[in-house]
């Protein structure tokens, strides 16, 4: 998937259908001059539905799809038959997909189970038939519903992708290298900053047949919580993220200050984000010799007491198993760093 195809954020209106009118139809037959009322009942107008399905990776599809009408019901007829309801318009979107109201703000779903639905405006009710309003002392009623009018909103679909671990660095720390290392994603690659634009996920092949999702989110910078850069646009594909691993490169001038700059700009854009398990690999290692790398390390057993780290190379393939492991350990422990 290339990075253009990646839609994670859509605005839409959505229109469900009025209900079907109800029928005033007064029998009329040979031999039956007065048959009384007969009008069936109006048809329900069909509902906007946004459905999850599991095969779907990205809100591409519905990228220039602004308007979604679902049809009216039919109306009420004769013999007591009831209108047709009318059909429904689904919404396919991918798993982690937040459903937000776009007046309000407001959360309305959030669908991360496949086939989960949500119905996000309501078809109007059909209405009554003659018949329903026939009694012992208004034997002949000649009036009948009206249908109810449908809903009218405007909705914003949000994904958060879904995957185990998410990758949190500065631009041009080796975020997308490594996804393409230890993963079968192509994500672009440049000798240059903000080359990734889009998140990329990739799939993990551990040992026994097992796997576990990655993500490569854009490159975070100090002060993407006020929206410099990239922004936080990116920032919620990691609040679904079990595991976060920063990646710090080695030719850092303090590993420890930028992490604690990446861990403050999560922070500030959602302070939950540090109950997660963190893992910080020094990337580009292949730069250091012996005497540097043992010199680093010294330094940061002091420094990162609380979080584990790992020395890793994409290029070299260094370390790239032993971080694997770490990883798979994390993801079935139940253990949380605070």
């Amino acid at each position: 998937m290339t990075e253009g195809n990646f839609v994670d954020y859509v605005k839409i209106h959505t229109r469900s259908g009025n209900g079907g009118k109800g029928s005033a139809h007064l029998r009329r037959e040979k031999y039956i001059p007065k048959g009384g009322p007969d009008g069936g009942n109006g048809g329900r107008g069909g509902h906007v539905i946004v459905k999850a399905n599991k095969n779907l990776w990205t809100l591409f599809h519905l990228k220039f799809k602004r308007h979604i009408r679902a049809e009216h019901g039919g109306n009420g007829g004769k013999q007591n038959s009831t209108g047709h309801d009318g059909a429904d318009q689904i919404i396919e979107v991918p798993l982690g997909t937040v459903i937000r109201d776009t007046d309000s703000q407001k959360i309305q779903k959030e669908l991360t189970e496949d086939a989960q639905e949500f119905i996000v405006a309501k078809g109007g009710k059909g209405g009554l038939g003659n018949t329903y309003y026939k009694s012992a002392t208004n034997q002949t009623p000649r009036y009948a519903q009206s249908g109810m009018p449908g809903e009218e909103k405007d909705i914003t679909l949000e994904l958060k992708v879904l995957a185990d671990v998410g990758l949190v660095g500065f631009p041009n720390a080796g975020k997308s290298t490594l996804l393409s290392v230890i993963t079968a994603a192509k994500p672009k690659i440049a000798d240059y900053e903000f080359t990734t634009l889009k998140p990329n996920l990739g799939i993990v092949k551990y040992r026994d047949f097992k796997t576990f999702v990655i993500a490569d989110i854009p490159g975070i910078i100090e002060g993407a919580a006020e929206g410099k850069g990239l922004g936080h646009r990116f920032l919620r594909h990691i609040e679904r993220n079990s595991t976060l691993l920063f990646l710090v490169p080695a030719d850092a001038k303090n590993v420890r200050n930028e992490y604690e700059i990446l861990l403050n700009e999560l922070k500030r854009y959602n302070p939950e984000l540090l109950d997660k398990d963190r893992i910080v690999a020094v990337s580009k290692s292949d730069m250091l010799d012996k005497e540097l790398k043992e010199e680093l390390n010294s330094e940061l057993k002091k420094s990162f007491k609380d979080i584990p780290y790992i020395f890793i190379s994409s290029v070299a393939q260094q370390g790239l198993q032993e971080l694997k492991d770490k990883l798979w350990e994390m993801l079935n422990s139940d253990s949380i760093i605070t």
